[in-house]
C-alpha cells in the first residue's frame, strides 16, 4: 500500500511540472496588436515567456529584461534616436535573437551598449544587426553564453570618441563565434575574462585592434580573420591562449602588426597565416611561446622580438618573401628556431633529405639599420647592403652568436590540414 502512495505522490508531481511548464507563452508585439513595444511585452511576460517582435521600427530605448525571456525578431527595428542604451540585460536565461539595432547613444562617461548582459549567465545574443554604435555587444560579469552570428558596422574614425564592437569585462566560458565586425575601435575585447572560445569571426578595418586581451587566460581563438585593422590581435598580460588556424592580412601601418605579445606566457601560435603586414608578431618579454608551421608572406617583419622572450620555440613555420624574417634584440638568444623554411636560404642539400646541409642565420644586420634609420630602407636592394649583412652572416658582432636554424628546411613545408 505504502509503495502506491508514493507512486502516486510522483505522479501528481510530474504531472504538476509538466502543467506549470505549460504555462510558458508567446506575446507577440506590432503596431497593429495589443501590445506595441517591446517595453510593454516584457511588463506583461512571465518567466520562460517568449515574445515575438513583429516586422517594423521600434522607438526604444533602455529596455530592461530582468526575467529569462526569449526575444525573436521578424524583421524588426529597434533605433534607440541617440538616448543611451537599447537592450539591458539582467537575468539568467535570456535571449535576443534577430534585431536590427540602431543610434547607440554616445556617453564619455557610461559605456552605452547596443545589447549590454550585466551579471548574467545562460544568455545568448544571435543574427542581430548592429550600426551606429557606441558600444556593439557588452558582456559585463556574466558566463556561459554564446554571442554568434551577429554583424557590427561602425564609423569609428579614431580610437578616443568610438567604442568596441563585442567586449567582455570579467565574463568566463563564453562562446563567441561567427561574427563579422568592422569599424569600431576594437573589434572584439576582452579583459579579466577565461576560458573563452572565439572562433570563425571576421573583424576588419578596425582603428585600434581587430582583437584584443587584457589579464585573460586560457582563452582559444581558431579560423577567424583579421584584415586591415590597426593591429591585427594584441595579447597583453595574459597567459595559456591558444591561436590556430587564423589569418592576419594588410595590418599595415607604422605601428600595426598581425600579432601583438606583451608580457604572454605559456601560450601556442600554430598553423596561422601571416600576409602582407608591417609586422606579422611582435613579442616584447614573452616567454614559452611555441610557433609552429606557421606561414610568413609577404611581411616587412615577420618576427620582430624586442627582448626579455626567453624558451620560445619557432618551428616548423615557412618565412616566404619577408623583407625581413627576424630582428632579435638582445645578447643572449635562449630560443630555439630550427626546422624552418625561410626562402632567403642559399645552403645545399647534397643528401636529398629535405634539410640544408649548411645551417641559415636569419638576421639581417640592415633590420638593424632601418630600426634606427627607418629612411634607410630605400637601400634594401642595394648590394651595399647585401655585402653588409653577409659580413654579419660570416662574423655575428651584433646578433647572438647561436640564433641560427641548424636545420633548415629546403623546400616549402605543407601543413597536416588533416591534424
Amino acid at each position: 500500500m505504502r509503495s502506491l502512495y508514493v507512486r502516486y505522490f510522483l505522479f501528481l508531481l510530474v504531472t504538476l511540472s509538466c502543467s506549470v511548464s505549460g504555462f510558458a507563452k508567446k506575446i507577440q508585439v506590432c503596431h497593429d496588436c495589443s501590445i506595441i513595444s517591446i517595453k510593454q511585452a516584457i511588463q506583461q511576460a512571465e518567466e520562460g515567456d517568449t515574445i515575438v517582435v513583429k516586422q517594423g521600427t521600434y522607438y526604444e530605448n533602455e529596455i530592461l529584461i530582468d526575467k529569462s525571456l526569449t526575444l525573436l525578431s521578424e524583421d524588426a527595428s529597434v533605433d534607440g534616436q541617440d538616448k543611451g542604451e537599447i537592450f539591458i540585460v539582467k537575468a539568467d536565461d535570456v535571449t535576443i535573437d534577430g534585431f536590427t539595432i540602431v543610434n547607440v547613444g554616445t556617453s564619455y562617461i557610461k559605456d552605452f551598449a547596443a545589447i549590454r548582459i550585466r551579471e548574467s549567465k545562460n544568455f545568448a545574443v544571435r543574427n542581430n544587426i548592429i550600426r551606429n554604435l557606441f558600444f556593439g555587444i557588452y558582456l559585463e560579469k556574466s558566463k556561459d553564453g554564446i554571442v554568434e552570428n551577429n554583424k557590427i558596422y561602425g564609423k569609428a574614425k579614431n580610437e578616443f570618441n568610438s567604442g568596441n564592437g563585442i567586449q567582455l569585462w570579467y565574463s568566463n566560458n563564453v562562446i563567441i563565434k561567427s561574427n563579422y565586425v568592422e569599424k569600431v575601435r576594437d573589434g572584439i575585447y576582452l579583459e579579466f575574462s577565461n576560458y573563452c572560445q572565439i572562433e570563425d569571426n571576421v573583424s576588419q578595418y578596425n582603428v585600434r585592434y581587430g582583437l584584443h586581451f587584457m589579464f585573460s587566460n586560457h582563452d582559444v581563438v581558431k579560423n577567424c580573420k583579421y584584415i586591415h585593422n590597426g593591429a591585427g590581435v594584441a595579447i597583453m598580460f595574459s597567459k595559456y591562449m591558444t591561436m590556430t588556424d587564423n589569418l592576419f592580412e594588410d595590418n599595415w601601418g607604422s605601428a600595426a602588426y598581425g600579432v601583438l605579445l606583451k608580457e604572454v606566457n605559456d601560450t601556442e601560435i600554430n598553423y596561422n597565416t601571416f600576409k602582407g603586414n608591417t609586422t606579422a608578431i611582435n613579442i616584447e618579454g614573452s616567454n614559452r611561446v611555441t610557433y609552429l608551421h606557421n606561414d610568413f608572406i609577404g611581411n616587412g617583419w615577420a618576427i620582430n622580438s624586442n627582448g626579455a622572450n626567453y624558451h620560445n620555440i619557432v618551428n616548423y613555420n615557412n618565412f616566404s618573401n619577408n623583407s625581413f624574417d627576424l630582428v632579435y634584440r638582445g645578447p643572449l638568444n635562449h630560443n630555439n628556431f630550427d626546422s624552418n623554411y625561410w626562402s632567403g636560404y642559399t645552403g645545399y642539400d647534397l643528401n636529398k633529405d629535405g634539410i640544408g646541409d649548411v645551417p641559415y642565420r636569419p638576421i639581417k644586420l640592415f633590420s638593424y639599420i632601418v630600426n634606427k634609420t627607418p629612411e634607410s630602407i630605400i637601400l634594401l636592394r642595394s648590394l651595399f647592403i647585401d655585402i653588409i649583412d653577409f659580413s654579419e652572416k660570416v662574423s655575428p658582432i651584433f646578433t647572438p652568436d647561436n640564433l641560427v636554424d641548424n636545420t633548415p628546411i629546403t623546400k616549402y613545408i605543407k601543413h597536416d590540414k588533416d591534424r
